[in-house]
Protein backbone atom coordinates (compact mmCIF):
# COMPACT_ATOMS: atom_id res chain seq x y z
CA UNK A 1 0.00 0.00 0.00
CA UNK A 2 1.21 3.50 -0.87
CA UNK A 3 1.75 5.99 1.96
CA UNK A 4 1.32 9.75 2.26
CA UNK A 5 2.52 12.01 5.06
CA UNK A 6 0.76 15.15 6.22
CA UNK A 7 2.63 17.70 8.33
CA UNK A 8 -0.16 19.93 9.54
CA UNK A 9 -2.18 21.32 12.39
CA UNK A 10 -4.85 19.46 14.31
CA UNK A 11 -8.49 20.47 13.84
CA UNK A 12 -10.66 19.05 16.63
CA UNK A 13 -13.76 19.36 14.44
CA UNK A 14 -12.28 16.91 11.95
CA UNK A 15 -13.28 19.15 9.06
CA UNK A 16 -9.80 20.36 8.15
CA UNK A 17 -6.16 19.89 9.14
CA UNK A 18 -4.54 16.52 9.50
CA UNK A 19 -7.83 14.86 10.48
CA UNK A 20 -9.34 15.75 7.11
CA UNK A 21 -6.13 14.74 5.34
CA UNK A 22 -6.29 11.26 6.87
CA UNK A 23 -9.91 10.83 5.75
CA UNK A 24 -8.97 11.81 2.20
CA UNK A 25 -5.95 9.50 2.08
CA UNK A 26 -8.11 6.61 3.28
CA UNK A 27 -10.75 7.37 0.64
CA UNK A 28 -8.11 6.80 -2.05
CA UNK A 29 -6.66 3.66 -0.49
CA UNK A 30 -3.48 5.42 0.69
CA UNK A 31 -2.12 4.86 4.19
CA UNK A 32 -1.87 8.16 6.03
CA UNK A 33 1.05 9.24 8.21
CA UNK A 34 1.02 12.37 10.37
CA UNK A 35 3.37 14.83 12.02
CA UNK A 36 1.64 17.38 14.23
CA UNK A 37 2.81 20.99 13.75
CA UNK A 38 0.19 22.81 15.83
CA UNK A 39 -2.85 22.30 18.03
CA UNK A 40 -5.94 24.46 17.71
CA UNK A 41 -9.02 25.18 19.73
CA UNK A 42 -11.75 25.70 17.15
CA UNK A 43 -15.27 24.78 16.12
CA UNK A 44 -17.41 25.19 13.03
CA UNK A 45 -17.60 28.94 13.63
CA UNK A 46 -13.85 29.54 13.60
CA UNK A 47 -10.44 29.22 15.25
CA UNK A 48 -10.28 30.42 18.86
CA UNK A 49 -6.67 29.65 19.84
CA UNK A 50 -3.50 28.31 18.20
CA UNK A 51 -0.81 26.34 20.05
CA UNK A 52 2.32 25.77 17.89
CA UNK A 53 4.34 22.61 18.54
CA UNK A 54 7.99 23.32 19.35
CA UNK A 55 10.78 22.43 16.93
CA UNK A 56 12.28 19.62 19.03
CA UNK A 57 8.95 17.81 19.19
CA UNK A 58 8.36 18.12 15.44
CA UNK A 59 11.93 17.06 14.67
CA UNK A 60 11.59 13.93 16.80
CA UNK A 61 8.26 13.02 15.23
CA UNK A 62 9.71 13.30 11.73
CA UNK A 63 13.02 11.51 12.24
CA UNK A 64 11.56 8.56 14.15
CA UNK A 65 8.84 8.13 11.54
CA UNK A 66 11.12 8.46 8.50
CA UNK A 67 13.69 6.09 9.98
CA UNK A 68 11.09 3.38 9.41
CA UNK A 69 8.66 4.48 6.68
CA UNK A 70 9.36 6.45 3.50
CA UNK A 71 6.21 8.24 2.27
CA UNK A 72 5.40 8.28 -1.43
CA UNK A 73 4.07 11.85 -1.18
CA UNK A 74 4.02 14.58 1.46
CA UNK A 75 1.55 17.36 2.14
CA UNK A 76 2.41 20.49 4.13
CA UNK A 77 -0.48 22.33 5.72
CA UNK A 78 -0.31 24.84 8.55
CA UNK A 79 3.32 25.00 9.72
CA UNK A 80 2.99 28.42 11.42
CA UNK A 81 6.55 28.77 12.77
CA UNK A 82 9.59 29.80 10.73
CA UNK A 83 11.69 27.20 12.55
CA UNK A 84 9.26 24.49 11.44
CA UNK A 85 9.69 25.47 7.80
CA UNK A 86 13.48 25.42 8.17
CA UNK A 87 13.31 21.99 9.80
CA UNK A 88 11.10 20.51 7.09
CA UNK A 89 13.47 21.80 4.40
CA UNK A 90 16.41 20.16 6.17
CA UNK A 91 14.53 16.87 6.44
CA UNK A 92 13.36 16.94 2.84
CA UNK A 93 16.91 17.36 1.60
CA UNK A 94 18.37 14.79 4.01
CA UNK A 95 15.95 12.04 3.01
CA UNK A 96 15.70 13.00 -0.70
CA UNK A 97 11.93 12.91 -0.58
CA UNK A 98 9.61 13.39 -3.55
CA UNK A 99 6.11 14.63 -4.37
CA UNK A 100 5.89 17.55 -1.98
CA UNK A 101 2.53 19.34 -2.02
CA UNK A 102 2.33 22.69 -0.22
CA UNK A 103 -0.96 24.21 0.87
CA UNK A 104 0.38 27.65 1.88
CA UNK A 105 -2.09 28.35 4.66
CA UNK A 106 -1.95 31.97 5.84
CA UNK A 107 -5.29 32.91 7.41
CA UNK A 108 -8.16 30.82 8.77
CA UNK A 109 -11.68 31.14 7.35
CA UNK A 110 -12.58 33.14 10.47
CA UNK A 111 -9.68 35.55 9.93
CA UNK A 112 -7.03 34.30 12.38
CA UNK A 113 -3.43 34.70 11.24
CA UNK A 114 -1.88 31.24 10.82
CA UNK A 115 1.71 32.22 10.01
CA UNK A 116 4.50 33.67 12.13
CA UNK A 117 6.18 36.86 10.96
CA UNK A 118 8.69 36.15 8.14
CA UNK A 119 7.53 32.54 7.82
CA UNK A 120 6.29 32.99 4.25
CA UNK A 121 9.65 34.38 3.12
CA UNK A 122 11.38 31.27 4.45
CA UNK A 123 8.71 29.02 2.93
CA UNK A 124 9.33 30.59 -0.47
CA UNK A 125 13.13 30.40 -0.19
CA UNK A 126 13.48 26.96 1.38
CA UNK A 127 10.51 24.83 0.32
CA UNK A 128 8.98 26.20 -2.88
CA UNK A 129 12.03 25.07 -4.92
CA UNK A 130 11.55 21.53 -3.55
CA UNK A 131 7.82 21.32 -4.25
CA UNK A 132 5.93 19.37 -6.85
CA UNK A 133 2.68 21.33 -6.44
CA UNK A 134 1.60 24.39 -4.46
CA UNK A 135 -2.10 25.17 -4.06
CA UNK A 136 -2.71 28.78 -2.95
CA UNK A 137 -6.18 30.27 -3.05
CA UNK A 138 -6.74 33.76 -4.42
CA UNK A 139 -5.85 35.50 -1.17
CA UNK A 140 -2.75 33.37 -0.55
CA UNK A 141 -1.55 33.79 -4.14
CA UNK A 142 -1.97 37.57 -3.83
CA UNK A 143 0.14 37.63 -0.66
CA UNK A 144 2.83 35.34 -2.09
CA UNK A 145 3.09 37.11 -5.44
CA UNK A 146 2.80 40.60 -3.97
CA UNK A 147 -0.01 41.39 -6.38
CA UNK A 148 -3.72 41.80 -5.78
CA UNK A 149 -5.71 39.34 -7.89
CA UNK A 150 -9.01 40.72 -9.18
CA UNK A 151 -9.57 38.72 -12.36
CA UNK A 152 -8.23 35.87 -14.50
CA UNK A 153 -5.60 38.09 -16.11
CA UNK A 154 -4.25 38.87 -12.64
CA UNK A 155 -4.21 35.14 -11.90
CA UNK A 156 -2.10 34.49 -14.98
CA UNK A 157 0.33 37.25 -14.04
CA UNK A 158 0.59 36.03 -10.44
CA UNK A 159 1.14 32.40 -11.34
CA UNK A 160 4.15 33.30 -13.46
CA UNK A 161 5.65 35.18 -10.52
CA UNK A 162 5.06 32.12 -8.33
CA UNK A 163 6.63 29.81 -10.92
CA UNK A 164 9.87 31.78 -10.67
CA UNK A 165 9.98 30.86 -6.98
CA UNK A 166 10.67 27.24 -7.90
CA UNK A 167 7.54 25.05 -7.71
CA UNK A 168 7.08 22.56 -10.54
CA UNK A 169 3.34 23.19 -10.66
CA UNK A 170 1.18 26.00 -9.28
CA UNK A 171 -2.57 25.78 -8.88
CA UNK A 172 -4.42 28.94 -7.90
CA UNK A 173 -7.88 27.97 -6.73
CA UNK A 174 -10.40 30.57 -7.84
CA UNK A 175 -13.45 29.77 -5.72
CA UNK A 176 -13.33 33.25 -4.19
CA UNK A 177 -13.12 35.07 -7.53
CA UNK A 178 -16.11 35.97 -9.65
CA UNK A 179 -19.20 33.91 -10.35
CA UNK A 180 -17.42 30.67 -11.26
CA UNK A 181 -14.89 28.44 -9.50
CA UNK A 182 -12.16 28.56 -12.14
CA UNK A 183 -8.77 27.19 -11.07
CA UNK A 184 -5.57 28.07 -12.90
CA UNK A 185 -3.01 25.26 -13.31
CA UNK A 186 0.46 26.30 -14.47
CA UNK A 187 3.49 24.15 -15.25
CA UNK A 188 4.92 26.47 -17.91
CA UNK A 189 1.61 26.28 -19.77
CA UNK A 190 -1.71 27.62 -18.53
CA UNK A 191 -4.64 25.25 -18.03
CA UNK A 192 -7.96 26.65 -16.84
CA UNK A 193 -10.08 24.15 -14.91
CA UNK A 194 -13.64 25.44 -14.96
CA UNK A 195 -16.23 24.68 -12.33
CA UNK A 196 -19.53 25.91 -10.94
CA UNK A 197 -19.37 28.07 -7.83
CA UNK A 198 -21.13 26.59 -4.81
CA UNK A 199 -23.18 28.84 -2.54
CA UNK A 200 -22.43 28.96 1.16
CA UNK A 201 -19.41 28.76 3.47
CA UNK A 202 -17.48 25.48 3.64
CA UNK A 203 -14.83 24.32 6.09
CA UNK A 204 -11.68 22.56 4.87
CA UNK A 205 -11.97 22.88 1.10
CA UNK A 206 -8.30 23.81 0.67
CA UNK A 207 -7.14 21.00 2.96
CA UNK A 208 -9.21 18.40 1.14
CA UNK A 209 -8.16 19.66 -2.30
CA UNK A 210 -4.43 19.47 -1.54
CA UNK A 211 -4.83 16.14 0.27
CA UNK A 212 -6.45 14.57 -2.80
CA UNK A 213 -3.56 15.79 -4.95
CA UNK A 214 -1.11 14.29 -2.45
CA UNK A 215 -2.87 10.93 -2.41
CA UNK A 216 -2.98 10.75 -6.20
CA UNK A 217 0.69 11.69 -6.56
CA UNK A 218 1.47 8.88 -4.12
CA UNK A 219 -0.47 6.62 -6.50
CA UNK A 220 1.70 7.76 -9.44
CA UNK A 221 -0.83 9.99 -11.18
CA UNK A 222 0.43 13.00 -13.11
CA UNK A 223 0.05 16.40 -11.43
CA UNK A 224 -2.52 17.58 -13.98
CA UNK A 225 -4.64 14.46 -13.55
CA UNK A 226 -4.31 14.71 -9.76
CA UNK A 227 -5.45 18.34 -9.75
CA UNK A 228 -8.35 17.70 -12.12
CA UNK A 229 -9.59 14.78 -10.03
CA UNK A 230 -9.12 16.79 -6.84
CA UNK A 231 -11.36 19.53 -8.19
CA UNK A 232 -14.11 16.99 -9.00
CA UNK A 233 -13.71 15.32 -5.59
CA UNK A 234 -14.10 18.61 -3.71
CA UNK A 235 -17.15 19.57 -5.78
CA UNK A 236 -18.85 16.26 -5.01
CA UNK A 237 -17.93 16.55 -1.32
CA UNK A 238 -19.40 20.06 -1.21
CA UNK A 239 -22.61 18.89 -2.84
CA UNK A 240 -23.01 16.37 0.01
CA UNK A 241 -21.90 18.80 2.73
CA UNK A 242 -23.54 18.80 6.15
CA UNK A 243 -23.61 21.04 9.24
CA UNK A 244 -22.61 19.42 12.53
CA UNK A 245 -22.54 22.79 14.29
CA UNK A 246 -23.81 26.36 14.01
CA UNK A 247 -21.14 27.53 11.59
CA UNK A 248 -19.68 26.45 8.27
CA UNK A 249 -20.72 23.35 6.36
CA UNK A 250 -18.35 20.38 6.37
CA UNK A 251 -17.39 18.43 3.26
CA UNK A 252 -18.62 14.85 3.06
CA UNK A 253 -15.33 13.02 2.47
Amino acid sequence: MKTALTIAGSDPTGGAGLQADLKVFSAFGVHGLTVLSALTAQNSEGVDTLFPVDRDCIERQIHVLLSDIRPHAIKLGMLYKTTTVELVAEVFNKYSLNNLVIDPVTVSSSGMNLVEDDMLDVLIDELFPLSKVITPNIHEASVLAGKEIKDKKDMEDAVKVLKEMGPEVIVITGGHLGETASDLYYDGEVHILEGAKMKGEYHGTGCVFSAVITALLALDHSPLEAVSRAKDFVKNAMEKAYRPGRGMAFLHV
